[in-house]
Formats: structure tokens, C-alpha cells, sequence
């Protein structure tokens, strides 16, 4: 059995990379509980947020964190231009699916001619800082990414629970006729919950950059593990997309530690037939 401090060593681990799979899955969670698309293309866009990122400050010598301001704001136009084409051709729940996965294959290929295959990482202070805790270790930007996903979390609870247009949007989702019935506007809630969304995959992109080595085929690496999370969260519920993160990350990072790495992947999809056993309404 491994020691006490390298099991909590693995949750800590797994607490942080909750942190990151709930930034990942945020935007995909507002979009598919609330506007009924599955948006693939989130997960292209967070790497091209890192890479852009990565980009940004190795070129030009801007902190990590000041490239947000750029990239934040043109990502939410991304995403309301890509909602735009998608009420143009009528696309719903099952074909989105299908287009924002060749949207995904798109920006890979793109980011493949630009910065091409080869293995990148972004140098930083951050980086290669570290805070002790007792006998723990613990990254500063992972602890930064998990502060960020918490905060964006409360920030949506917040603003889809006390807002005008939070309890629209929920409204909208609840029953589209009787909503718009009432003056709801969905084209005007749906660019704008489209916009976020991609605001959102900019942030993890920028998390991603910071921790994690880039290559365009990682785009598909994390795909499987934030399905289940944001299943097992329950669509459009922010907290619980964070908890499902978290226990997901935490299971595996467990399993690496008590058994071997090659069993991690299996944890979020047993945890997901579990659940989905347990509770079929999901």
C-alpha cells in the first residue's frame, strides 16, 4: 500500500486537475442544458486559447494572465459568430454533435499549420513555483486554476440564479414557448450564453498552457473524462459539474497511486454507468 502522504499527495493532485476538467466542461455544460447543442468545438478552442497563450507570451513578453484580456473578449465573439451559423442552419441537439466535431477537426488542422505538431511548452515562473503544506507539495498554477474554476463556477451559480437574464435563460430552458410567450428573447440568450462559453474555454486554455505540455492531438486526450463529468453534474449545474470534476480527478489520481496509471481511464466511465444505474433520470 503507498504511504499516507503519497495518497494525499494524489488527491491534492486530483483536486487541481478537478479544477481544470470543470473549466473545460463549464461552457460545455451551459450550452448543452441550456441551448440543447452539444459544442465539441469548446475543447479546440481551449487549445487554441493555450496556444495563442503560449504564443503571446513567448513573442511579445506578456504575462500569462494579461493575454486573458485579448483572448477572452475574441473568443466570445468566436463563439457567438459560430452560434450565429448555427441558428442559420437550423442545427439541433444531435447534428451540433456532428458539425462542432468537424469544427473541432478544423481548428486542429489549423493549429497543426501554424504551430505544427511539434511539442511546445510555455516557460513561466508560475510554472515552476510550489507551495508546502505540511509534508505536501502543491503546484501554484494548479492551485491558481482551481481558485479560477471555483470562482467561475460561483460567478454562473450566481449570475443563472439572482440575474434577469440568468432566470431567462433558466426559463428558456425549462419551456422555450412560455418563455418567449413572456418576451424572452433566445436569439439574444443564446449568443450571448454562446459567447461565454468560449470566454470560458479561453480561461482553461490559459491553465492549459501553464501546466501542461502542447500538442494538437491533445485535444481529444480530455474529451471523454468531461463528458462524464458533466453528465454526472448534471447539465447546466455549475456546482455539480465542479464536484463531479473533482471526484473523477480525485478517483483517478487515487488509482495511479494504489495500482498503476494504465487503470485511471477507466474511472470516469465506471463512475458514469454507476451513476447513471443508479440514477437513469440523469
Amino acid at each position: 500500500m503507498p504511504s499516507l502522504n503519497l495518497l494525499g499527495q494524489a488527491l491534492l493532485a486530483g483536486l487541481f486537475t478537478g479544477g481544470l476538467y470543470a473549466l473545460l466542461g463549464l461552457g460545455l455544460s451551459l450550452t448543452w442544458g441550456l441551448l440543447r447543442l452539444i459544442n465539441l468545438a469548446n475543447f479546440a478552442l481551449a487549445f487554441l486559447g493555450a496556444y495563442l497563450t503560449y504564443h503571446l507570451a513567448t513573442a511579445s513578453g506578456l504575462d500569462p494572465f494579461l493575454t486573458l484580456l485579448i483572448i477572452v473578449p475574441a473568443f466570445f465573439l468566436v463563439g457567438v459568430a459560430l452560434q450565429l451559423g448555427f441558428a442559420r442552419f437550423g442545427i439541433h441537439e444531435l447534428t451540433s454533435l456532428i458539425v462542432t466535431f468537424g469544427v473541432t477537426i478544423i481548428l486542429e488542422s489549423l493549429i497543426q499549420w501554424i504551430w505544427t505538431a511539434d511539442f511546445r511548452r510555455l516557460e513561466t515562473s508560475y510554472g515552476r513555483a510550489t507551495l508546502k503544506t505540511g509534508t505536501l507539495f502543491m503546484s501554484v498554477t494548479g492551485l491558481m486554476g482551481f481558485v479560477a474554476a471555483a470562482a467561475l463556477t460561483l460567478g454562473t451559480w450566481a449570475w443563472l440564479r439572482w440575474s434577469y437574464l440568468g432566470k431567462a435563460v433558466r426559463a428558456l430552458a425549462e419551456d422555450g414557448a412560455i418563455a418567449a410567450a413572456f418576451g424572452v428573447d433566445r436569439r439574444r440568450l443564446a449568443l450571448l450564453l454562446a459567447g461565454l462559453s468560449a470566454a470560458y474555454a479561453a480561461v482553461a486554455g490559459l491553465f492549459i498552457a501553464l501546466s501542461h505540455t502542447l500538442a494538437p492531438s491533445q485535444i481529444y486526450a480530455w474529451m471523454g473524462v468531461v463528458f462524464a463529468a458533466v453528465i454526472i453534474g448534471r447539465l447546466g449545474n455549475a456546482f455539480g459539474l465542479l464536484a463531479a470534476a473533482i471526484a473523477i480527478a480525485a478517483s483517478e489520481a487515487l488509482t495511479m497511486a494504489v495500482t498503476s496509471p494504465g487503470w485511471a481511464p477507466l474511472v470516469s466511465f465506471m463512475l458514469l454507468i454507476v451513476v447513471l444505474l443508479v440514477r437513469p433520470e440523469l
